[in-house]
């Protein structure tokens, strides 16, 4: 089983939206509604991130149980964060708990400092890419510069040998791209509620 790759920036945001809408979930709850109608009063104010997703859950739960609507949400968001959440009422669906607000309290918690951790990886990064892309721009200038105004002194890439040499390099900047670009992105863990799994 893989793990997924994903920007740093997107997974910032969902994570980000879920934590919100947790705590919508939480006030709602906390004012004496029922969960189903908790749900449908955060989809009409629903982060921009999950807001699709919550529609959609908020419409289906006119035809669907309550539970299967909540799983088909959590395989469309396939974000581990979000089914703990998911994890979480569909176990109060079956055995109601007392502090319902305290444990998606817990969760909005978690899911901020997830955000904290990926500002904090993004900003570690940053001064790699701007290095990389200083590097680039200046190679780059360096080489159209070379063409135009000393084309004597690249002919020595155009025989056999120097087209090989040059070829070289082009492969070691572009691994070094691919590897920048790999620096950008996240491998999120494991699933809790995997796709098929979901009891």
């Amino acid at each position: 089983m893989s793990l997924r790759r994903v920007s740093i920036d997107d997974q910032q945001e969902i994570v980000r939206a879920i934590a919100v809408w947790t705590e919508n979930l939480r006030d709602a709850i906390s004012a004496s509604t029922g969960l189903e109608q908790a749900i449908a009063a955060t989809s009409l104010h629903a982060p921009q991130a999950i807001e699709t997703h919550l529609q959609r859950l908020a419409s289906a739960m006119k035809y669907q149980p309550l539970a299967e609507c909540l799983k088909e949400f959590a395989e469309a968001l396939a974000n581990p964060t979000s089914d703990f959440v998911v994890a979480s009422l569909l176990v109060s669906l079956q055995h109601p708990t007392r502090d319902m607000a305290g444990l998606l309290t817990h969760l909005s918690e978690c899911a901020r400092a997830e955000c904290d951790l990926y500002l904090r990886v993004w900003v570690s990064r940053a001064r790699s890419r701007t290095s990389v892309r200083i590097i680039t721009f200046s190679v780059v200038v360096f080489s159209v510069g070379l063409i135009l105004f000393n084309p004597t002194y690249i002919q020595p890439f155009f025989s056999r040998q120097g087209s090989v040499f040059l070829v070289g390099v082009c492969l070691c900047f572009a691994v070094g791209l691919t590897w920048l670009h790999r620096m950008t992105t996240l491998r999120l863990p494991h699933r809790f509620l995997e796709p098929g799994e979901i009891a």
